[in-house]
């Protein structure tokens, strides 16, 4: 059974870093491509970063290109979000998802996804 396990949340202040992890288990992780979404209270999900994956070519979202970095470590079955001078609206529960598809950028072309992790930026 496929599990993605998020972790690395947490709460902090506008203008510090923080880097969420993804476990990866249960199906060759180096099948699927990764990414993150983020979840606001009282809004709709949003594509965060994605990565491809064998040949790590990325997307971001506009709100966080320049700020966030994504990653993968094929060999810890591993993905990861670093996250510079985040802000409070970057607060939000963060989830890992990934598919077996072409990298898309599309929030529902995903279909495999974990339990999330919260964040939280104070101002």
């Amino acid at each position: 059974q496929v599990q993605l396990v998020e972790s690395g949340g947490g709460l902090v202040q506008a203008g510090d870093s923080l880097t969420l992890s993804c476990a990866f288990s249960g199906r060759t992780f180096t099948n699927y491509n990764m990414g993150w979404f983020r979840q606001a209270p009282g809004k709709e999900r949003d594509i965060v970063a994605v990565i491809s994956l064998r040949d790590g070519r990325t997307g971001y979202a506009a709100s966080v290109k320049g700020r966030f970095t994504i990653f993968r470590d094929n060999a810890k079955n591993t993905v990861y979000l670093l996250m510079n001078s985040l802000k409070t609206e970057d607060t939000a529960v963060y989830y890992c998802e990934g598919r077996m598809g072409a990298l898309s950028m599309r929030l529902y072309d995903y279909d495999l996804w974990g339990q999330g992790t919260q964040v939280t930026v104070s101002s």
